[in-house]
């Protein structure tokens, strides 16, 4: 089937959070005095939910720690003094394909209310025909229901849909909505049997634009 739809995951591809929210993780725990590693806390990358939970309390001493963090870096999000940056060739290849008139979306697992305010951030809103947030579906990633949203809210078929991710968690959602997908891993090395199964695996989004546009000739 005729590719037609570009959808996008937020964190980790388009916006920089997830580099930014491990750096507020170790700055917290250094505060609380706890010692804690990047290494302990990439593999909740892609993860959301009670395992993304009770990793990070393990990894900083339990429940109640990770809760305290969690809702200070929220406050901090609230207050404005976080601002996640555009990941390299974001803002480029959502420009190119929306002159091309190729419509294109976002799936994340994040609420969609910060979904719509970190696109809104960086202006990214008006490249976009629809979105789809965590929070609007029964289960996230990685299982497909934020995808098949995303693709539904433009009355698009999946295979008709080419899906760009980070994550494994966002790679295995997309290829299960039966999308092709394209990897742009940044901080987790993704596995080979995942590789294997993707359209194209990139080190950046800079790379993709001549090739996507191909794609969808």
């Amino acid at each position: 089937m005729r590719l037609s739809t570009a959808i996008f995951d937020m964190d980790g591809l388009l916006i920089d959070s997830e580099r930014l929210l491990i750096s507020e993780w170790l700055a917290a725990a250094q505060r609380r005095e706890i010692a804690l590693t990047a290494e302990q806390l990439i593999p909740s990358i892609g993860l959301v939910g009670q395992a993304c939970a009770d990793l990070l309390a393990a990894a900083v001493g339990g429940h109640d720690i990770a809760g305290s963090i969690r809702d200070e870096i929220h406050r901090r999000y609230a207050q404005g003094l976080l601002r996640p940056d555009l990941r390299p060739g974001a803002r480029e290849i959502l420009g190119r394909l929306h002159g091309e008139q190729i419509r294109c979306a976002v799936a994340s697992s994040s609420p969609v209310a910060e979904v719509e305010h970190r696109l809104g951030q960086h202006d990214l809103l008006r490249y976009l025909r629809s979105w789809a947030g965590g929070d609007e579906v029964p289960r996230s990633k990685p299982d497909p229901d934020v995808y098949l949203l995303a693709a539904e809210r433009l009355k698009v078929h999946p295979q008709e849909c080419l899906a760009f991710e980070d994550s494994d968690h966002g790679a295995e959602a997309a290829l299960a909505a039966g999308m092709q997908v394209v990897l742009v891993p940044d901080l987790k090395t993704p596995q080979t049997h995942l590789t294997q199964r993707c359209l194209r695996v990139s080190s950046s989004l800079h790379e993709l634009g001549d090739w996507t546009l191909e794609r969808f000739a």
